[in-house]
């Protein structure tokens, strides 16, 4: 079947199977290699996505949920050349090791601060409570976000 979105502000096309997911389509039918395969299941958050403004796990929406609507990826969160400020400070403060899981994390805590611009470690802490990391241990994760926000 074919579908229409919408990615990162771009037209996009796709021939995609019935069943394929949305994180298969972003990755294998439209060359965007950033929201990673890991669970499959929407345990891990690595393939996050916001769909219409709403984070959702890619591995969990059939492509074909996503015909006519708005997807934006880890690629689309840099505007002009410039990266989002999630994606500077997750390297400035060293919350990148293996790297698997930042793609997810960078696109949660950008919806986090796009709906709260001054969050409590509280609330960052629940925003990011989908992903999961087996490297960092969480602290340069969320000293990431809190730089993010300005504080």
């Amino acid at each position: 079947m074919r579908i229409e979105l919408t990615v990162n502000g771009e037209g996009h096309a796709a021939d995609v199977w019935e069943g394929e997911s949305l994180l298969a389509a972003l990755r294998d039918r439209l060359g965007l290699p950033g929201s990673k395969n890991a669970c499959e299941q929407g345990e891990c958050g690595s393939c996050s996505v916001l769909l219409d403004g709403e984070l959702v796990c890619a591995c969990l929406v059939l492509a074909a949920q996503a015909d006519g609507h708005s997807v934006v990826t880890v690629e689309g969160l840099a505007r002009d050349g410039e990266l989002h400020p999630v994606q500077e400070t997750f390297a400035d403060a060293g919350a990148v090791q293996c790297g698997f899981c930042t793609p997810g994390f960078a696109v949660a805590a950008a919806d986090l601060l796009r709906r709260v611009p001054d969050p409590s470690d509280d609330e960052i802490r629940e925003a990011l409570s989908g992903n999961l990391c087996r490297c960092t241990g969480y602290a340069k994760i969320l000293a990431a976000v809190r730089e993010a926000a300005g504080g």
